[in-house]
């Protein structure tokens, strides 16, 4: 609260006292329109959570996220019930990727669509810890040998392409080994696999959900390796220095705590989009 300048001028002391009490009424007015639950909301009695337009399952189902349905969605919920809110209490709105993670005050509380935590984005805005942490994924056409893998040894002997340099890469050789086809970019990746130079491709699975829906036709997620190390960080991005970042960060961690986050993404990234873990 800014502290009004002291008048030069004189007052009557009834004045005076009545000028006082209603800078103290705003004052209290202000802050309580916009604390809800022991949060400091951007709207009285609401907790806004903001997403990507469109958002895109299997991270929101049907471009609908007020359904809580899809993992982001559902972590929303999750997340905002253990602030104290109800779903009747959440309001959605909608944000450009980059607009979200730019410096500047926000109208929202908090805003998840797979924002990859990072230094450099630390700068502009604050994270909650990790909600997601990505896995590595193999996607290959359907009805071909290697699309009925179900285990890492069962990918033995096929020929595999990889993005050189990248997690991908490092996943691949220590859960299957051999000599993966290393490529110069995702993208040359995916061309190989057109043109049937290689059996399959390993992309870490948001990648793996892309390919298939929007690069390759016929194409399926064949599985997911459990092996989360080196992959990226997904977190809630909140206004620089919020004052909400720590209860928003507690509320995201007492859900891993307590294993909704992996129920979670069992059931939206997994089970319900038929992409097993490899065995």
């Amino acid at each position: 609260m800014s502290r009004t300048p002291r008048r030069r001028t004189r007052l009557g002391l009834a004045a005076a006292v009545a000028a006082a009490a209603l800078v103290a009424l705003s004052a209290c007015s202000s802050d309580s329109a916009t604390t809800t639950h022991g949060l400091q909301t951007v709207t009285e009695g609401k907790l806004t959570i903001a997403t990507g337009q469109p958002a895109y399952s299997p991270w929101v189902l049907d471009n609908k996220p007020q359904s809580g349905k899809g993992f982001e969605s559902a972590v929303a919920y999750a997340v905002a019930k253990q602030l104290g809110f109800s779903k009747s209490e959440v309001t959605w709105v909608r944000t450009g990727f980059d607009q979200a993670i730019a410096p500047g005050a926000k109208d929202w509380d908090f805003n998840l669509q797979q924002f990859s935590i990072t230094d450099k984005r630390k700068k502009a805005v604050d994270f909650s810890s990790p909600y997601y942490t990505t896995t590595q994924a193999i996607v290959a056409y359907k009805g071909t040998p290697i699309a009925s893998a179900t285990s890492a040894a069962a990918l033995k002997g096929y020929k595999i392409g990889v993005p050189a340099g990248t997690t991908s890469y490092d996943v691949l050789m220590k859960e299957v080994g051999g000599s993966p086809a290393v490529f110069n970019s995702e993208d040359d990746a995916v061309q190989a696999l057109k043109s049937k130079q290689i059996d399959a491709i390993a992309v870490d699975l948001p990648a793996a959900f892309y390919i298939t829906s929007a690069q390759l036709k016929n194409a399926v997620v064949v599985g997911q390796f459990s092996d989360t190390a080196g992959g990226d960080d997904y977190g809630l991005v909140l206004q620089k220095n919020s004052p909400e970042t720590k209860k928003v960060t507690a509320a995201v961690n007492a859900l891993r705590k307590n294993g909704t986050l992996a129920d979670l993404q069992k059931k939206w990234l997994s089970d319900s989009v038929h992409v097993p873990t490899f065995k």
